[in-house]
């Protein structure tokens, strides 16, 4: 599934995303070997924001994002869609 948040920074794909969550937080992998197994950029953005996920909300909430979408997208679409997709994924 793409990100269906309009003008959303990097329009990933969500599906690709979950596999590295569920990878993370179910299979157990550390962040660390999931980078260092990314075989593009794209991987290793989708799993900077899996690794999000283990941040508490105040933590992120400050955080600006520096692109064109800026204005219109926040860090916290993507890290809420994705917790969404984990817990359908765990019931």
């Amino acid at each position: 599934m793409t990100c269906y948040v309009p003008g959303c920074l990097g329009n990933y794909n969500f599906d690709n995303i979950a596999l590295f969550a569920r990878k993370r937080f179910i299979e157990g992998c550390n962040t660390i070997d999931l980078m260092r197994n990314a075989r593009t950029r794209r991987e290793k953005e989708e799993i900077a924001l899996v690794a999000m996920l283990d941040l508490n909300d105040r933590a992120i909430s400050d955080l600006k994002l520096d692109c064109k979408h800026a204005g219109t997208c926040k860090v916290t679409n993507c890290r809420n869609l994705l917790k969404k997709m984990i817990k359908e994924d765990l019931v």
